[in-house]
């Protein structure tokens, strides 16, 4: 199966390496990083750069078509030529999954309207204009459409494991889980909005000015 993980500028890197990092280790996948040009792409932030290998009209067809979040997403919710992207390869057949605000790219090509999706908890104002409805669930596959959304970041991780279990199986999923040994044990139970305080959620988004 093709996978293609789109980067782009400022996106958010663990939406695309989280995901990467389960499915390249299955070996019925070969991922490829596509973007709008080959070359580097920087992250949010600009610490980081990760390269796109094809552009968006090298794979028009891929089986499964993943968007990572960041706030580059703003852009790309605007961008004809992404758009056009998503939506020819949802039309050829691609299972179209998204992680954080990369939910606001595949609802502006019309694909979530009417849907619940999962996305990043600083976008579902933002995301419910587009045509979804957000809600808090980790990850919200609609496998009858094709369509899998996943919530902030780290969410990316249990979509591409529940992608694994839908598409190959259970056990290759497991086999991916264990050796990456995604076991969560965190030191703080903050991890979401029904779980953090209002001291946590404001440094939150003072330190980060809420760039999903």
């Amino acid at each position: 199966m093709k996978l293609a993980i789109a980067l782009f500028p400022r996106i958010t890197a663990l939406d695309a390496i989280g995901p990467y990092e389960v499915l390249q280790r299955i070996p019925e996948f070969e991922v490829t990083f596509v973007g709008h040009e080959r070359g580097e792409v920087r992250t949010e932030n600009g610490m980081l750069g990760l390269i796109v290998d094809a552009t968006f009209e090298d794979m028009p067809n891929p089986d499964v078509l993943l968007m990572p979040g960041g706030i580059g997403t703003r852009t790309l919710i605007k961008d004809k030529r992404i758009l056009d992207w998503v939506r020819g390869a949802y039309d050829g057949g691609a299972l179209v999954t998204s992680v954080c605000s990369g939910a606001l790219v595949i609802a502006a090509t019309g694909l979530l309207d009417g849907l619940t999706a999962a996305t990043h908890w600083g976008v579902y104002d933002l995301l419910n204009t587009l045509g979804a409805t957000a809600v808090e669930d980790r990850v919200v596959p609609h496998w009858e459409r094709r369509i899998v959304t996943s919530a902030g970041v780290s969410s990316g991780i249990d979509m591409a494991l529940t992608l694994a279990a839908h598409l190959v199986d259970e056990t290759a999923a497991k086999a991916a889980q264990l050796f990456i040994e995604y076991d969560p044990q965190p030191p703080f139970d903050s991890g979401s909005l029904a779980k953090a305080g209002p001291e946590v959620l404001a440094r939150a988004k003072e330190n980060n000015k809420v760039r999903a």
